[in-house]
């Protein structure tokens, strides 16, 4: 287990991802990968209010309303937390305070709980004043409806800003932060996050851990990514330095005796401020690999080897 930043959530070392829930994966898939991640120990579930609006004939919410399904057929709300996220819900866009408030309530029926562990502003709102949005999630967390906060998709001028205007207001401050990056999507966080994580205490959640699947091995060629919903955002890394990143965590991972997509997780889970890497599945086999990073550590010149070929990529 890892904790999360300043909080008290001690947390499995890989996040599952809820984007998925009710779009590549339905009711009955997410059912059973939400419990096969369970059975291997995992507590951690990522999600927001805005999935998944982007699929056909989807609103959003509809991966909350999955895990609060889940988590009442299962009776298990106290033995999981749950993240979520606001600002993108079609019915509920932006940071405005009232805005916040009443997505937060919507969320909370869909989750069927009294109380979101980790609430994420999911993307900034520049048009709203930072006052306001700091100042409704602090409303939430002292009404017991949100344990704690944290942000995602922030510059690092805002991030540093949300935290002045937190702290001249008395409100209170971020513990985690939800940034894109993996091995082949490094200098956006490392330059410029990183430090901020490191010098407030932020637990560090990446998302696109897997670089849209294209970290699990398995698109080595053009040829590789058929029509999955998902490959289009992997092909750009189809390059030579992407395959050889591919190459090097393979040569790792079979020294592990684990998978391509489990080293490259466990490569995110030796840098500094992450607690778990963000990975979604949308099959029942594809869980092993994930929480598999619970119980790999790479040693320090395997964590450079990957440092070396990923260098100034992305």
């Amino acid at each position: 287990m890892t904790r999360i930043g300043s909080s008290d959530l001690d947390v499995f070392p890989l996040s599952l991802g809820g984007n998925v829930f009710g779009w590549t994966a339905d009711r009955n898939a997410s059912f059973d990968i939400l419990d096969a991640y369970t059975a291997a120990g995992g507590d951690f579930i990522d999600t927001a209010d805005f999935y998944s609006a982007f699929a056909p004939g989807n609103h959003g919410g509809e991966s909350e309303t999955i895990i609060g399904e889940w988590m009442t057929a299962r009776g298990n709300r106290s033995q999981v937390v749950v993240a979520t996220k606001v600002s993108r819900h079609p019915d509920f866009m932006g940071l405005a305070g009232a805005n916040i408030l009443a997505a937060a309530d919507a969320s909370l029926g869909r989750l069927q709980t009294d109380v979101i562990d980790l609430y994420f502003a999911h993307f900034d709102d520049e048009e709203t004043p930072l006052e306001e949005t700091a100042g409704a999630f602090d409303e939430l967390v002292k009404a017991g409806k949100v344990r704690y906060i944290a942000l995602s998709n922030y510059s690092p001028e805002r991030i540093e800003e949300y935290f002045a205007v937190a702290r001249a207001n008395g409100f209170v401050l971020p513990v985690a932060l939800q940034p894109h990056y993996n091995l082949v999507h490094r200098n956006d966080f490392e330059e410029t996050l990183a430090p901020i994580a490191e010098r407030e205490n932020l637990g560090v959640v990446p998302y696109f851990s897997l670089a849209s699947g294209f970290l699990t091995g398995k698109y080595r060629s053009k040829d590789d990514l058929g029509d999955s919903p998902r490959a289009s955002g992997a092909a750009k890394f189809v390059t030579p330095q992407g395959l050889a990143i591919i190459d090097a965590l393979d040569e790792i991972g079979r020294a592990h005796g684990v998978s391509i997509t489990t080293t490259a997780l466990a490569w995110l889970l030796a840098k500094p401020t992450v607690v778990a890497p963000i990975a979604s599945a949308s099959k029942l086999s594809q869980v092993a690999d994930l929480v598999a990073v619970a119980n790999v550590t790479l040693a320090p010149d395997e964590v450079a080897t990957l440092d070396a070929v990923s260098a100034w990529n992305g």
